[in-house]
């Protein structure tokens, strides 16, 4: 065979040319004699094989000269492979990028079936992969490697290359079906029983056999067949596909006591192994047709009786083996096709889990406990995620690996919902419920694939007064208690790294102060077993200061002291250290009063651990590598000489990243109707922009496909989360929604129209109880700004009136009607709250007509534009303010930033979300005010500017009756009551 490869290989690129029949093997009886062409026995047979051996080879040296045609199995072979080529050059030409990869895990040294199969794949385009083990490797160490392959989203194919005593039930099924390119998995071969071969592999080596015989013309109807020395997977798929032609099938090995007769009856006989010596030819019936696939391409262990008995007449196992070889190439090509489709959009088969809707409503802890939730690697598998795209956390948490979004980088995004809301009462206006409902009404009950794509809440809230956030009633996120404590430790994560940039930024200042230039280098590049040298973030640091220098030995005084010193000045430092609990005592802190400390003290304070710029950071981040890249970006002070020191200056980028790198995965949840959700950052919506993640979006986007829809939230009014969404979430995206849902309520309303106030935590006053549709009516000035609003940006606004139960018909028929007038594209009463899914059906059906018109998406400024002026379109155009006024030291900040290049950064601005102005008790619409900008601030890191308007805390307090009295643990059940 090795000889006959070159000549093969070569004769694969010629013009393909008609199949000519296999040859057949003509076994005379003994006791027959034929002159003149007659074949004298088995003396004669293998004159005749060597005659047209000698025939072939003439053929091939002369380079198909003369017009002689190459053998038939070369011309079978080639147009296999040809074929196989054609098929991928279509799928690549709408997948670009995409080229299927076989592994081959071979245990011993048959290069031979190596030389063959690589060659084959390289003439079709494939890319093969060798895994060579040992060759006395045990079921074990095969399995692990099985393994290993089936996760490896990279490879499409996956064929054994073992020895026969290893092919064990344990080791076949270890194969994932879907790339069992040789068909020997049980999963295989009972789809093919079943009838079910369009939906799974065959052995390769068995539709050889009968690609053999059917192009000789062989009809098989009626035939006995005999299937002999044959195990296992090859038997059992022979045997099939016989049968399916209407042959008489027989299956024997070698040692049956009824070989003879069953060799004598048989008008085709298939070798499954070799023959052994002592089986003569003679047993077989003259006339009968012989197929040799001793060459077990699984084991690559060539099969072959003594030399006396290479005959001519039979199809040998060369043919049957580069047939096979060719055949597992057209294997791989399908199975490449089925992994494209299924990258493609298909519509989820998502079990959904149904509602039993109670009243009146139970508390949310109680509706969430009441519901089962699936186990999450079950809907990963639903939502189309692979088992090594998920990272589980329990039963009901998995983190989603960022490696999916380079597996469907060709597949369309869906629909881009935003749901905002328009200026709440201190009690919030739901917009997280409708967000709840909007994808349990789209999925559970339109059928339609959809993502809800929620902030993750910060603990001090929920031990506050506000409590969780994972929705309400029968639209929330579960199980709601692992929605709101801990989740997965990601703001745990950004509260140690954030504080170990807070202890850098101090360490650094007592070390520069106390020491000299050559003490303080020597110590920051030490020498270590006698090497010295720098790491990598200080060679960075080197090539900042423009030091083209490697060697710590080389630099001079003065390059040293540039190197080693800082020179922050205390006074310009704006990061401060954070914690996830509300502590208003520390708001204004002394630090470094320990004799320790060496007099390095200085007035600081705390922020909660979401006000943090690393959580604003990992919103805004598109990969691990970007978010190094802003981690290290982070402006924490200026040097004295008002340069900005940065996270990259202090060397601690590497170690932030290391700290964050799990938190950056998105967190995969489900609602209570089974749909799925991701809850991932979760950025303070006032000093930060207020929206959960990109990646979370983007990786959404992707899960859904094209016709679906990913729902994701924005923070407070659309006046601030949504201009912010806008304006800074979907530049550094570069996403372009679809549909703007607002969220409004009639108690909002109500409060706009001149209402009394609403405070939490204190029974609402009967205007809100009772209907009145003239407070109604005035409000509803607030919901057509924020409509206007929303249309600055050329994005549809469908309303969503979430209904209370003291809503009535009249009050919600005119809220929905004024919507309409003042420009939205369809307004909409919403009961999810106390129904579910179904009670968002009709919002559903109008954002997706909403989504099906074009978008006209358009900023609102241009970034290259002045800070001054952005401030300015912002409060103008938004807010409705007159004009705006900065504060001295405002403007000395807007200076700095612009002589330090951060002038090009959108603009975050930090206000009130209690009224469009800057003053929380203006409901309504207020005009003609002056805005006034007390400070200035940058997150570089993230990259944007906050105004702050008035002052701004960033550290809330506790009430003085806070949540946490009703929080307890049942110690029996381990049940967490009183949260909601």
């Amino acid at each position: 065979m090795s000889a006959l490869l070159p000549r093969f290989l070569r004769q694969l690129r010629c013009p393909l040319q008609p199949a000519g029949p296999p040859r057949r093997l003509r076994v005379p009886s003994r006791a027959s004699s034929h002159g003149g062409g007659g074949y004298g026995g088995v003396e004669g047979l293998l004159g005749q094989r060597r005659q047209r051996r000698q025939q072939n080879a003439q053929a091939g040296s002369s380079h198909g000269s003369g017009g002689r045609e190459p053998p038939a199995r070369n011309s079978i072979v080639r147009e296999v492979i040809q074929n196989s080529k054609e098929v991928l050059h279509l799928l690549q030409e709408k997948n670009p990028a995409f080229k299927p990869v076989l592994a081959i895990i071979q245990a011993g040294d048959d290069n031979l079936m190596q030389e063959v199969n690589q060659n084959l794949a390289e003439e079709a385009g494939l890319n093969i992969t060798h895994i060579c083990l040992p060759p006395e490797s045990g079921e074990d160490e095969i399995i692990d490697e099985i393994l290993k392959i089936n996760e490896d989203t990279r490879v499409h194919g996956l064929a054994l290359q073992i020895s026969e005593n290893l092919f064990s039930n344990k080791v076949l099924n270890a194969l994932k079906p879907e790339k069992d390119v040789d068909g020997v998995t049980d999963v295989n071969l009972g789809k093919l029983v079943r009838g079910d071969a369009h939906e799974c592999f065959v052995s390769p080596v068995a539709r050889a056999v009968i690609e053999l015989l059917e192009k000789s013309g062989i009809n098989l109807d009626g035939k006995k067949v005999l299937v002999v020395g044959a195990h296992g997977s090859l038997e059992a798929t022979l045997q099939c596909l016989f049968q399916r032609r209407g042959s008489m099938t027989m299956s024997s090995q070698w040692k049956a006591p009824q070989l003879q007769s069953k060799l004598h009856e048989a008008d085709v006989v298939v070798f499954g192994s070799p023959k052994p010596e002592e089986i003569p030819f003679s047993w077989i019936q003259p006339g009968a047709t012989v197929l040799n696939c001793s060459h077990d391409l699984l084991s690559g262990k060539l099969g072959r009786g003594s030399p006396g008995e290479h005959f001519s007449g039979p199809i040998t196992e060369n043919d049957v083996s580069l047939l096979a070889a060719a055949l597992r190439i057209q294997n791989m090509v399908v199975s490449g096709r089925r992994w494209l489709r299924e990258q493609q959009y298909t519509r989820w088969r998502l079990h959904c889990l149904k509602l039993q809707p109670l009243s009146p409503v139970p508390s949310d802890i109680e509706i969430s406990r009441a519901q089962t939730p699936k186990s999450v690697d079950v809907l990963a598998k639903e939502i189309g995620l692979l088992a090594d795209e998920i990272e589980i956390y329990g039963k009901s948490k998995a983190k989603v690996r960022l490696s999916l979004l380079e597996r469907l980088k060709d597949q369309a995004d869906g629909k881009y919902v935003l749901v905002a809301g328009i200026t709440p009462t201190p009690l919030g206006e739901g917009k997280s419920t409708v967000t709840v409902g909007l994808v349990q009404a789209l999925t559970a009950h339109l059928n339609i694939n959809s993502f809800a794509c929620l902030r993750q809440p910060s603990q001090g809230p929920t031990f506050g007064v506000k409590g969780g956030a994972a929705g309400g009633g029968y639209a929330q996120v579960i199980p709601m208690e692992e929605f709101n404590l801990h989740l997965t430790g990601d703001i745990h994560a950004i509260t140690a790294a954030n504080n170990l940039l807070a202890a850098a930024i101090d360490t650094r200042i007592l070390h520069e102060s106390t020491q000299t230039d050559k003490a303080l280098y020597n110590r920051l590049v030490p020498s270590v077993n006698g090497v010295r040298e720098f790491s990598d973030i200080q060679l960075a640091r080197l090539k900042k200061l423009g030091i083209d220098k490697t060697d710590p030995g080389a630099l001079t005084e003065e390059e040293m002291r540039r190197f080693a010193r800082l020179d922050i000045d205390p006074s310009t430092i704006t990061w401060q250290r954070v914690l996830d609990t509300n502590d208003r005592f520390l708001r204004k802190i002394t630090i470094g009063q320990a004799n320790t400390e060496k007099g390095c003290s200085r007035q600081a304070q705390f922020d909660i651990a979401v006000a943090s710029e690393i959580m604003a950071v990992l919103a805004l981040t598109n990969s691990l590598k970007d978010m190094k890249e802003r981690l290290g970006r982070m402006v924490v002070a200026s040097d004295k000489n008002g340069h900005p020191v940065t996270a990259e200056d202090l060397g601690v980028t590497g170690a932030l990243t290391v700290l964050m790198k799990d938190a950056i995965k998105p967190n995969l949840m489900q609602t209570l109707e089974g749909t799925p959700v991701f809850v991932h950052a979760g950025p303070f919506a006032n000093i930060a922009h207020g929206n959960s993640s990109v990646l979370a979006d983007k990786i959404a986007l992707k899960l859904v496909g094209e016709e679906g829809f990913v729902v994701t939230e924005a923070g407070f009014g659309a006046d601030i989360g949504m201009e912010k969404f806008f304006n800074i979430k979907c530049r550094a995206s570069g996403l372009v929604p679809n549909v703007v849902v607002l969220v409004a309520t009639v108690r909002a309303l109500k409060m706009h129209g001149g209402g009394p106030s609403v405070t939490a935590g204190v029974p609402l006053k009967r205007e809100y109880t009772e209907e009145n549709i003239q407070l109604v009516a005035d409000g509803c000035c607030n919901l057509q700004k924020q409509i206007q609003i929303a249309q600055l940006f050329g994005v549809p606004v469908v309303v969503a009136l979430n209904v209370f139960k003291t809503d009535t018909r009249a009050e919600i028929d005119l809220v929905c009607e004024l919507a309409k007038r003042a420009g939205a594209f369809d307004a909409v009463p919403c009961y999810h709250w106390s129904v579910g899914g179904k009670g968002s059906v009709d919002l559903a059906w109008a954002v997706r007509e909403a989504a099906s018109k074009r978008s006209r998406f358009r900023f609102l400024y241009d970034v290259q534009l002045p800070i001054v002026e952005k401030i300015r379109t912002i409060a103008q155009a938004v807010y409705g303010a007159r004009d705006i006024e900065l504060s001295p030291e405002a403007q000395a900040k807007v200076d700095r930033y612009t002589e330090q290049g951060f002038g090009n950064l959108p603009i975050c601005m930090a206000k009130t979300h209690l009224s469009l102005s800057h003053q929380p008790d203006k409901k309504g619409v207020p005009r003609d005010f002056i805005l006034p900008i007390s400070d200035v601030r940058a997150s570089i890191g993230a990259g944007f500017i906050y105004p702050l308007v008035g002052t701004m805390s960033t550290m809330p307090g506790l009430p003085t009756r806070p949540c946490f009295y009703d929080i307890d643990l049942d110690t029996e059940t381990e049940q967490v009551k009183g949260l909601f």
